[in-house]
């Protein structure tokens, strides 16, 4: 089947975090930019063919109101879902056609604007609600949420138990504390985003430190004596220890002759025991905060978009492409400005030009990695143009990545 459809859309994503701090979800915005795009049922096998059953659960935001109505006119029960605005819903044509996608099987998400419900005549359409806060609700939430469950007297502060993708999705939560309150005592089944600045802003002058579920699992693999792209693998999903085994292979006292830019080096490098003996030191500080997941799970999703970004022709090694993606956020985990933190590194010099001077061979692939981070596909679709990529193989790259997007927790939970 032809996927030049996909070269007439342009896509972004945000992912949906369930209580175990994991992606239950993920968003998928398409905008077609005033391209008469109709073809719902061509976009959806497009889609399809790259999105595996066992991946995910896959929520399509369609900005365009024509391939919105072909997507609701033709999709079937197992199709991606279908995220409907508030304002999408006026239209009365549109709202005839949600009630026939429904009674079809089609699983729909109503979304709206802050403090808006759906109305009691579409409201049973939708296996899923999409809620944004008013600060007025937020604030009352909050307030709510130090009294005893029974006090939960707002519509929307009804705990729900319902398994993803139906219930209630919040967006938009700006407090870590509201999100613990969405997830954790209303039993909503994800939260849309995350508040990466809130959640580090709380540490304050506190050094933020890397999961211990991730060095028990390497510990594991170290003992298991698995292979050394296996370690490697498992490094590259926690971007502050990967920076700190970075420093450390470069240290005086390690007395290595030649400058380590990359994680395999270093696994190579320090060797099996060196390597266990330092990661057991790492153990007494290493962190239990689940807040802190969805920000790994971010910084290391771009580092791994970035490795399928690069150019066919000529690119640079992926160990660059990836540390390039892993790096580019360390300033707001480390809360040093991104220069201090990249000086301390014998780092390349494409790493280094994309990161401090916005130019080289990396550039592209960070500025779309970074751009697909967001629902304005506009940006996405301006920066394809302006490094002569084709939006399809931006496409495909991106749904290929998310489709492979997982959390493995360590096999034990005692490790001493």
């Amino acid at each position: 089947m032809s996927d030049d459809v996909l070269d007439q859309v342009s896509l972004g994503y945000q992912l949906y975090w369930n209580a175990q701090r994991e992606p239950a979800a993920v968003g998928l915005a398409i905008g077609t930019h005033g391209v008469p795009l109709t073809d719902g049922p061509t976009l959806l096998a497009a889609l399809q063919s790259l999105w595996p059953s066992k991946a995910l659960p896959l929520q399509l935001a369609v900005s365009s109101a024509a391939l919105l109505s072909s997507l609701l006119d033709y999709a079937q029960p197992g199709s991606p879902g279908l995220i409907l605005d508030e304002s999408q819903l006026r239209d009365p044509s549109m709202a005839r056609r949600v009630h026939q996608a429904h009674q079809r099987g089609l699983a729909l998400l109503w979304r709206g604007a802050p403090g808006a419900r759906p109305t009691t005549a579409l409201a049973p359409c939708f296996s899923g609600v999409l809620l944004t806060l008013t600060a007025q609700e937020a604030l009352a939430g909050l307030q709510a949420s130090r009294l005893k469950p029974k006090a939960f007297e707002q519509p929307w502060l009804t705990p729900t138990r319902s398994a993803a993708p139906s219930g209630y999705l919040y967006a938009d939560v700006a407090s870590r504390r509201l999100v613990d309150l969405c997830l954790d005592e209303l039993n909503a089944w994800g939260v849309a985003g995350w508040p990466t600045d809130e959640v580090l802003d709380g540490y304050g002058k506190r050094l933020v430190q890397p999961a211990r579920s991730v060095i028990t699992r390497l510990l594991e693999a170290v003992d298991a004596d698995d292979s050394n792209a296996d370690i490697e693998e498992l490094l590259r999903r926690e971007p502050i220890l990967a920076y700190r085994l970075l420093r450390f292979a470069n240290s005086a006292g390690l007395g290595l002759r030649m400058p380590v830019d990359s994680l395999s080096r270093a696994v190579k490098a320090l060797g099996y025991a060196q390597l266990r003996a330092w990661l057991r030191e790492q153990l007494p500080r290493a962190s239990h905060d689940l807040d802190l997941m969805p920000i790994s799970t971010a910084i290391t999703l771009r580092a791994r978009l970035m490795v399928q970004l690069q150019p066919g022709s000529d690119p640079c090694p992926d160990e660059d492409a990836y540390l390039c993606g892993l790096l580019s956020q360390m300033d707001l985990l480390l809360g040093e400005p991104l220069p201090t933190v990249l000086a301390r590194l014998p780092l390349s010099a494409p790493v280094k030009a994309a990161l401090l001077q916005q130019a080289g061979p990396l550039r592209a692939a960070l500025e779309i990695a970074t751009a697909l981070e967001s629902d304005h596909t506009d940006r996405t679709r301006l920066l394809c143009e302006l490094h002569q990529v084709e939006a399809k193989t931006v496409n495909r790259v991106l749904l290929h990545t998310l489709a492979h997007t997982r959390h493995q927790p360590a096999k034990s939970l005692l490790l001493v």
